[in-house]
């Protein structure tokens, strides 16, 4: 016999307004308790109180489940609908439309494309201080260079293109507040670059997405979903390297990122709805509830990774366990912008000299995406 949604572990919740003051001022205290609490259980989901019926998962098996069955898992309900600048394209694009999408999308953003991007991003590196410097500043303003050349060849507005992403690094409500006015500049700088494209050519993202039904709205979404997760993983990433400087080295960054990656997901949490019934190990979760699955617990769960916390790139000389390590994702929902990143990420790691870490606070703050409360202080050397 199933049992309800009501009898899974959930932490404390508060008087009142159940989980959602600990959601919006300290949420990895509140699902590293949840998880704490349905391990005891003997199980791999918890409850939270947040207005409406939602679980987290943790295992491999319920990601895998909640990323490979779409028609049951969707996007449509999920978090990202609340949030203007993910609101939109193939973020919300369920089964079965979301395969055809994707693979009108995956030519431009994968390999092959990007290498042929390699040298405009290379050129706008924006070069390394002499003095020390905040490893989290320097990469905001890194991330925005190179994707504005990725995507633009470095023609949109400097001024706009800040100005525009600038509240997805604030805590929320800012990223999901309406900004009517912003957004129609953006879509004018957009369309006026993207009509020079369409007459002139090109090889940038721009030209690639503009012919695209829908390809100015899959440009600023997927430009909004890159900016913020590339630059916090590539501040954890020059971090760890100025505290390791052993594996600052062109064999050492792949392990290094990796490691970085499974430590500080920035995708931390991510969201469907369940669009019918499913009973999970014996519960039975309604149609409607928000499904939860976190690459930040799965990444830092005991009974899968040995010596959780800490930072060992030597782990990946084995392979991880199956569905454990989700920081774009996974299955048919793969992060589009999944080899972007990591291209982007590692052409910096390999302009880098060596660092020098001097002082920093490398404490996760989760927000849209998660990253370091910083500053984090380097030296190069």
């Amino acid at each position: 016999m199933s049992r309800s949604l009501r009898a899974l572990p959930e932490p404390d919740p508060k008087p009142g307004n159940g989980h959602l003051q600990d959601w919006a001022l300290a949420p990895l205290p509140l699902i590293e308790e949840g998880a704490r609490r349905a391990r005891a259980a003997g199980g791999d989901l918890f409850r939270l109180r947040l207005g409406l019926p939602a679980v987290v998962g943790f295992s491999p098996a319920w990601n895998r489940r909640l990323l490979t069955d779409l028609p049951t898992f969707v996007s449509a309900g999920s978090f990202s609908k609340i949030v203007p600048y993910l609101a939109g394209g193939i973020i919300l694009t369920d089964a079965p439309a979301h395969g055809e999408r994707r693979a009108d999308l995956n030519p431009g953003f994968g390999k092959r494309h990007l290498e042929r991007l390699r040298a405009r991003t290379d050129a706008a590196f924006p070069g390394v201080p002499a003095e020390p410097f905040d490893a989290l500043a320097w990469a905001d303003g890194a991330v925005l260079r190179l994707l504005n050349a990725a995507y633009f060849s470095g023609e949109f507005d400097a001024h706009l293109l800040h100005a525009f992403l600038a509240p997805l690094r604030r805590p929320f409500p800012v990223p999901a507040l309406p900004r009517p006015l912003l957004f129609a500049r953006v879509g004018t700088e957009l369309r006026r670059l993207a009509d020079r494209r369409l007459q002139e050519g090109g090889d940038d993202l721009l030209a690639f997405l503009a012919p695209l039904p829908g390809g100015l709205t899959e440009a600023r979404v997927s430009l909004a979903a890159a900016h913020d997760t590339t630059t916090h993983a590539l501040a954890y990433a020059l971090w760890h390297l100025a505290e390791h400087p052993e594996w600052h080295t062109i064999a050492g960054h792949a392990p290094a990122l990796k490691e970085t990656l499974r430590l500080f997901p920035p995708g931390w949490m991510g969201s469907r709805r369940l669009r019918r019934p499913v009973t999970w190990q014996g519960t039975e979760l309604p149609r409607g509830t928000l499904a939860l699955y976190s690459p930040y617990l799965s990444g830092r769960d005991p009974a899968l990774w040995e010596a959780p916390g800490a930072f060992r790139p030597e782990r990946w000389a084995a392979r991880p366990p199956a569905w454990a390590y989700l920081p774009f994702g996974g299955g048919e929902r793969l992060c589009l912008g999944m080899h972007l990143a990591q291209t982007l990420i590692h052409d910096v790691l390999a302009h880098m000299p060596p660092l020098r870490a001097v002082r920093g606070d490398p404490t996760p703050q989760p927000g849209l995406t998660l990253g370091p409360k910083g500053p984090l202080v380097v030296h190069s050397l």
